[in-house]
C-alpha cells in the first residue's frame, strides 16, 4: 500500500497486542457467561426444597443444594480460612467437621465469618457442645484458583489455611467424608453467613471485556493513523526533493 507506511516496530507491536487483547476480551465474555449461568443455577437451587442428608451422597450434582443436618461439630479439628473480608474488615471463616448422626457421614461445615482484628491473638470462637439440627448448602467453587501455600498437614489445631480441601482433611483424619464444603445458614452456632456466591459477578467480566475490545480498537486506530501520517510525510518530502531537482 503506497499510501500506508506504519513502520516495522509499530506493525510488530500491533500484530502481537491486538490479537492478545481481542482474545482476552472474548475470554472475559466467556467467564461472564459462566458466572451468569452459575448464579442462575444458584438462585434456582437455593429456593428448592432442602435435601435430607441421606440423599446428599447420591446426588450427581449437589452444587448449591440445601441440606438438613442433624449431628455434632468436632471442636478439636477447626480450620480458619484466612484473608476473608466483610465491610472492609479483616477476618477468617470458621470450618469444622460435622458428624451427621443419621448417616454417619462427615461433612466440613463453614460456620461463617468472624473478625480477626489483632493477628497477635487467635480469633475467638466457641462450638456447640450438644448435637444440633441445622441447614446448610453445598458450596462448589466456580473455578480452581492457583495459590502458593504450604501443605497444612500436621500443623496444630485450630489450623490457619488459605484454601479448603475437604478430601485432604478426611484422608488426614482417616474419616469417610463428603467431598465439598457446606456453608451453614443462620442457625445454632452460626456466625456471619452472608457469603457472595462469586467474588466477581458476571457484569464485571462483561465490563472488562468491553475495556479489552476498546483498547484493541484504539491501538489499531492509532496504528492506522500513524501509517497514513507517515505516508503523508514521506510523500511531502519526496515532493520537495523533486522540486529541488
Amino acid at each position: 500500500m503506497k499510501g500506508f507506511r506504519p513502520g516495522l516496530v509499530p506493525s510488530l507491536v500491533v500484530a502481537v497486542l491486538v490479537p492478545v487483547m481481542v482474545c482476552l476480551g472474548f475470554w472475559q465474555l466467556s467467564r461472564g457467561e459462566q458466572k451468569r449461568v452459575l448464579m442462575d443455577n444458584y438462585a434456582e437451587r437455593r429456593v428448592a426444597p432442602p435435601l435430607d442428608s441421606s440423599e446428599l451422597s447420591h446426588t450427581a450434582d449437589p452444587a448449591f443444594r440445601r441440606v438438613t443436618l442433624q449431628g455434632q461439630f468436632d471442636a478439636e479439628h477447626s480450620l480458619l480460612l484466612d484473608n476473608r473480608q466483610h465491610d472492609g474488615k479483616v477476618g477468617v471463616e470458621l470450618l469444622q467437621p460435622f458428624l451427621d448422626h443419621r448417616t454417619g457421614l462427615w461433612l466440613l461445615v463453614n460456620r461463617g465469618w468472624l473478625p480477626w482484628p489483632d493477628r497477635r491473638t487467635p480469633p475467638a470462637f466457641d462450638t456447640p457442645a450438644q448435637p444440633v439440627s441445622l441447614e446448610a448448602w453445598v458450596y462448589v467453587a466456580p473455578g480452581a484458583t492457583f495459590q502458593l501455600h504450604a501443605d497444612p498437614s500436621g500443623a496444630p489445631w485450630p489450623r490457619l489455611v488459605t484454601a479448603v480441601a475437604p478430601d485432604k482433611l478426611w484422608a488426614e483424619l482417616g474419616r469417610d467424608g463428603f467431598a465439598y464444603e457446606l456453608r451453614q445458614q443462620s442457625g445454632p452456632g452460626a456466625y456471619r453467613t452472608d457469603w457472595p456466591v462469586v467474588a466477581m459477578g458476571p457484569e464485571k467480566h462483561f465490563g472488562y471485556a468491553v475495556q479489552w475490545f476498546a483498547m484493541a480498537a484504539a491501538l489499531f486506530g492509532l496504528f492506522l493513523y500513524l501509517g497514513w501520517h507517515n505516508a503523508g510525510r514521506h510523500h511531502g518530502k519526496h515532493h520537495e526533493s523533486n522540486q529541488h531537482v
